[in-house]
């Protein structure tokens, strides 16, 4: 079973290896979340190398909006990371749980149920602070320090990939909701949703980050 350690208290190295090991957890949900979390860390550090300098002064009030939100949704994803392998270790140990008599495949089914709902919407956040991330790639990408560009341009990558991921690991896990769980429906629409706003958001922040590396 996954080691207990919290994700965001081991080293790169170690998170790595444990991610490589044949344990499911932690894995591509938390995985989305940490890539979702660098990309929200990116957009923070191209706002630092803004703010202050004077040819940027127009925009140093919106950037440190930029800045500080970045800061919140990255913290955000690090704790959805963590969920995400918390949620996904209950579903695998109602797995393993006993099935032999009655009794037990009711206790072990009611388990499951509870764990997969949860197993579905942990990355359904995630999409969506992801989502979020990107939303700051986007905006940071045309005002922000001009020789820090290509580090938007790396965040609205992470943010995507971070949501695109997140969506894969709630499709995954819709088809075993229990029968007239409300979440089923409502992440299909939330799905569609964040898939059409990763499109364009992605489109345009990249849009942004090569018409300035062409202008310099």
């Amino acid at each position: 079973m996954g080691d207990p350690t919290r994700l965001t208290d081991v080293t790169v190295r170690a998170l790595t290896e444990r991610m490589a090991s044949s344990d499911p957890v932690p894995g591509g949900g938390s995985a989305a979340a940490l890539a979702g979390a660098m990309g929200a860390a990116l957009v923070a550090m191209v706002a630092e190398l803004t703010i202050g300098r004077p040819e940027y002064a127009e925009v140093e009030v919106l950037v440190r909006e930029l800045a500080i939100d970045a800061r919140r949704q990255a913290d955000a994803l690090l704790d959805l990371a963590q969920e995400d392998a918390v949620a996904y270790d209950a579903v695998v140990r109602a797995r393993r749980l006993p099935k032999d008599s009655l009794a037990e495949r009711e206790v072990r089914a009611a388990a499951l149920r509870g764990a997969m709902v949860g197993a579905a919407d942990v990355p359904l956040r995630t999409a969506g602070v992801a989502a979020e991330v990107l939303d700051l790639a986007q905006r940071i990408a045309p005002i922000g320090n001009r020789n820090a560009v290509s580090d938007a341009g790396v965040a609205a990558q992470l943010a995507a990939a971070a949501l695109r991921g997140a969506i894969l690991n709630v499709r995954i896990n819709l088809p075993y909701l229990p029968a007239g769980e409300p979440l089923h429906d409502t992440a299909i629409t939330e799905i569609t949703r964040l898939e059409v706003l990763a499109g364009e958001r992605e489109q345009a922040a990249m849009a942004a980050v090569d018409e300035r590396l062409r202008a310099t």
